[in-house]
């Protein structure tokens, strides 16, 4: 298992941005953001192949949310666009070798969790 730190999370108004960052302590095969809003199960956002920044975007998110991999820095980066109320949660980043990137089961290490607020 690897240590992940979170970092970027916030508040912000409906069509804003917000960039997260997750920090691995050490090597990584897929990075990955979940997130779990109350009262509901955690939810597979997107993921990246740490070994050639090949990107999973979530049908949710897709055309707003982007992923990326600084391999020289350990560090995976989840780019926020056009934010609605709906995408209001705790987003967690995560770090395994996953059969399906949006499976939470398949991965073996996790962050604290980082609020993102979206207000309208």
């Amino acid at each position: 298992q690897v240590r992940l730190v979170e970092s970027g999370g916030g508040s912000v108004q409906a069509g804003g941005s917000l960039r997260l960052s997750c920090a691995a302590s050490g090597d990584t095969s897929h990075m990955a953001w979940f997130r779990q809003a109350p009262g509901k199960t955690r939810e597979g956002v997107a993921a990246v192949y740490t070994a050639d920044g090949s990107p999973f975007i979530g049908d949710p998110v897709r055309g707003r949310f982007t992923i990326s991999h600084d391999n020289s820095k350990r560090t995976a980066y989840h780019q926020m666009n056009n934010l609605k109320p709906e995408d209001t949660a705790v987003y967690y980043c995560a770090e395994g070798y996953p059969s399906r990137w949006m499976d939470a089961y398949e991965y073996n290490s996790w962050g604290q969790g980082t609020q993102v607020t979206v207000s309208s």
